[in-house]
C-alpha cells in the first residue's frame, strides 16, 4: 500500500510538471500571436458619451495587422477625447483631453479612405 502511494504521488508530480511545461510554452506562443496584432496610429480621437461610454476609435496614418485577428493593441501617438454632457452630440461638449502614447485593446475595425474605425475600444 505505501509502494502504490508513492508510485501514484509521482504519477502526480509528473503530470504536474509536463501540464506546467504545457502551459509555458502555450503562453509563449499566445505571447508572440499577440505581438503580430499591434497596430500604429498617428493620430486617433474618440468620443466619450457620459452615461455610455462609445467603444468607437477613429484612427488616422495608422498601420493595420495583415491578418484577422479577435483582440488587436493600438498604439496611439495623440488621442484626443470628447466628452459629452448627453447621450448625444446635441447634448454638447463637456470637455476635451488630448492624451499621448497611450496603447488601447480593440476588438475589430474598418477601414476607408486612410481612416481606421476601430470598435470595441473601451476609453484610455
Amino acid at each position: 500500500m505505501n509502494l502504490t502511494n508513492l508510485t501514484l504521488k509521482r504519477l502526480l508530480g509528473v503530470t504536474a510538471v509536463v501540464a506546467t511545461g504545457a502551459a509555458a510554452l502555450l503562453g509563449t506562443g499566445a505571447g508572440t500571436a499577440g505581438a503580430a496584432d499591434r497596430a500604429h496610429c498617428d493620430r486617433a480621437e474618440q468620443d466619450v458619451w457620459s452615461g455610455d461610454p462609445s467603444r468607437n476609435l477613429t484612427g488616422h496614418r495608422c498601420s493595420i495587422p495583415t491578418h484577422k485577428s479577435r483582440w488587436y493593441t493600438v498604439e496611439i501617438d495623440t488621442l484626443v477625447q470628447t466628452r459629452y454632457k448627453g447621450d448625444t452630440v446635441d447634448g454638447g461638449v463637456d470637455r476635451a483631453k488630448t492624451l499621448h502614447n497611450r496603447t488601447i485593446r480593440c476588438l475589430g475595425y474598418t477601414s476607408d479612405n486612410g481612416t481606421v474605425n476601430w470598435f470595441g475600444c473601451p476609453p484610455a
